[in-house]
């Protein structure tokens, strides 16, 4: 039990000390990831606003036949990646601060990331 505590205290460490520069404005909104063992979220914020923009997650219905395998794995966060950055480009957003909240730039991330910039979106 103690190790799943102090893990989760270092992401929150590790998740402080990228929030201490990137911040989502009205022209560069902050595109944030959240990962669970079974999902993956994403969601555009203005943090000037407090606003989110838009979002998507593995667990959208819109998503749910291009998802093959199940909603952990990288292609299921590809294709999140994807939808976000449709849903962005319908509102106009082109430009993105990427927030991976304390989570590697690795695995589900990466390609969640990779698959927005694909998709349209400039990090």
């Amino acid at each position: 039990m103690e190790d799943i505590r102090l893990k989760a205290i270092r992401r929150q460490r590790r998740k402080m000390r990228v929030r201490k520069r990137v911040f989502g404005t009205a022209q560069r909104p902050r595109l944030t990831v959240t990962r669970s063992l079974k999902h993956i979220y994403a969601q555009i914020i203005d943090d000037d606003a407090g606003v989110t923009l838009c979002s998507s997650s593995s667990r959208h219905k819109s998503l749910a036949g291009q998802i093959a395998g199940g909603a952990g794995n990288r292609a299921a966060a590809a294709a999140v990646g994807k939808a976000l950055a449709e849903a962005a480009g319908a509102k106009g957003i082109t430009a993105v601060a990427f927030d991976r909240n304390g989570y590697k730039y690795h695995g589900r991330v990466k390609a969640l990331a990779e698959a927005a910039r694909e998709a349209g979106l400039k990090f």
